[in-house]
């Protein structure tokens, strides 16, 4: 049995449907929340509750009560954590919601893997967490003491609290930090599904930091893929870890941290010429200069992930923004 949190979220609900797709029970749990349209994750759960395989929960990762029940009446083998107040310009307004489901909702889910011996516990970080990091790619091994949003901040706080749970109760915990993941089924609040509606519907975009962002984008198919590859690779201790020179990807505990992210990279100017080429439309640029909490270059080491999973190639941008438009004019009957 696979407990997935944010499971009506975009990377939740692909996983989930990936792991039913391969005869898993599965186990969702999403609080439905508004913080985007509410529509979409319904739609989502509608597709997973297709499958006989999978049972929802609706209820917060903060209510112990919740968590407890699930572990309670189900023998929960894996935990796949996704479930998280998502957003890095919107941790800036409403902080308080950040700290309380990333960091004590992630609390709770270490509480109840640790107490209930679940076998392998992989959770979701951020390429946010590089923070003020300028040298690229960016590496696991690399300190990340410099975040610059709220967001950045409990993302590396669920490091910590995974690194200290693995610790002290031999906890396997793999971190996996997310780079910029788009697709079909994607977020709204995300730089491509808003720049596809407004190319659609004639309004201009905002492009920050005059659109010189580079990013390195990856398909959720890839992320998923990486994923699932862990599911049989719980995190062991690393033998050749050292205290006087230590490793921040790897510990004395079963402790991991990867980085999921593409090999391509492009600017954001090329990125929106793809997106226009798709598309058949031009969009109306609007420029502004860099926003808090954002960062110019991000883009992955991923030598690790390869090395580990054997995952190389990963879907090229410009068909990964084509899956995604097909995917848009089909589901909003365009």
């Amino acid at each position: 049995m696979i407990l997935v949190t944010g499971s009506s979220g975009f990377i939740g609900f692909h996983v989930a449907k990936r792991l039913l797709s391969e005869d898993f029970s599965v186990i969702g749990i999403d609080n439905m929340n508004a913080y985007y349209d509410v529509t979409l994750k319904e739609a989502r759960l509608q597709e997973l509750q297709k499958h006989p395989k999978f049972n929802f929960i609706q209820g917060d990762i903060e209510d112990m009560e919740v968590l407890s029940h699930i572990f309670m009446n189900n023998e929960v083998d894996l935990v796949i954590h996704l479930a998280a107040q998502a957003g890095v310009r919107n941790s800036l307004e409403n902080p308080h919601i950040y700290i309380k489901t990333n960091v004590q909702g992630f609390l709770n889910i270490l509480e109840t893997s640790s107490l209930y011996k679940v076998k392998h516990l992989i959770y979701a970080s951020s390429s946010s967490v590089y923070g003020a990091n300028t040298k690229v790619p960016f590496s696991v091994h690399d300190s990340v003491d410099h975040p610059l949003s709220v967001y950045a901040a409990t993302k590396k706080a669920n490091e910590l609290l995974a690194h200290t749970y693995s610790s002290l109760y031999k906890l396997p915990t793999t971190g996996l930090r997310f780079f910029t993941v788009y697709g079909p089924w994607g977020r709204p609040d995300m730089a491509l599904f808003t720049f596809t509606k407004q190319i659609l519907e004639g309004e201009p975009i905002k492009l920050y930091n005059y659109g010189k962002m580079i990013r390195g984008y990856t398909f959720i198919d890839d992320v998923v893929e990486a994923i699932v590859s862990f599911l049989d690779k719980p995190a062991e201790p690393d033998s050749s870890w050292s205290g006087i020179s230590p490793d921040p990807a790897a510990s004395y505990a079963p402790y991991r941290l990867y980085n999921i992210g593409g090999n391509e990279f492009v600017n954001l100017e090329e990125y929106i010429s793809l997106l226009e080429e798709k598309l058949g439309k031009k969009a109306n640029k609007q420029l502004y200069p860099m926003q808090p909490g954002d960062v110019p270059v991000s883009y992955a080491d991923s030598d690790d992930l390869f090395q580990v999973t054997g995952i190389k190639a990963m879907t090229p941008i410009s068909d990964g923004i084509k899956k995604f438009v097909d995917w848009y004019i089909d589901f909003y009957k365009i």
